[in-house]
């Protein structure tokens, strides 16, 4: 029996994300599964550095690895770049969020009631339409985000569900 590397796309993240992609590479080096790590470059760090908080190289990675391990990602407040999170979904039609939840609550009366909660993850504020309306001196007075929803997205979501 042979085993193989497992290639997989490795993004610290910002802030804490490097912290937590820390302690799950040791929980995931306990499982002593083999993995090649292919570390990439998102967010601040990748915008400072070459400009491009999403560069083609870590897109191209997840591409060829098709697998990907990534921490959290700074958003600037206010501008600089849209969400590198929204990107990624984007590029890679990442649209359910899937957030499986346990009941806390034993004993009670739904003492075995466990969730599993499915949202869309790339439309609705996600889309990103944003703009200031200026009021006489003050150009950014009023900031307004449309939701979009199509029926293209509901019917994906729901056929998911």
């Amino acid at each position: 029996m042979t085993t193989e590397n497992i290639a997989v796309t490795l993004i610290r993240g910002d802030g804490i994300g490097p912290e937590i992609v820390d302690c799950t590479l040791t929980v995931l080096d306990a499982l002593g599964v083999a993995f090649d790590w292919d570390v990439q470059q998102a967010g601040m760090e990748a915008a400072k550095e070459g400009g491009d908080p999403l560069p083609a190289a870590t897109i191209d990675s997840i591409r060829r690895t098709k697998l990907a391990l990534k921490g959290p990602l700074t958003t600037p407040v206010g501008g600089g770049y849209r969400s590198v999170n929204v990107s990624l979904r984007k590029e890679f039609k990442l649209f359910a969020n899937v957030r499986p939840a346990r009941s806390l609550f034993r004993g009670r009366r739904f003492e075995d009631v466990d969730l599993i909660l499915i949202r869309e993850n790339t439309e609705g504020f996600y889309v990103g339409v944003e703009h200031f309306i200026p009021i006489d001196e003050d150009p950014k007075a009023v900031a307004e985000a449309s939701g979009i929803i199509t029926r293209s997205a509901c019917r994906r979501i729901a056929h998911f569900a």
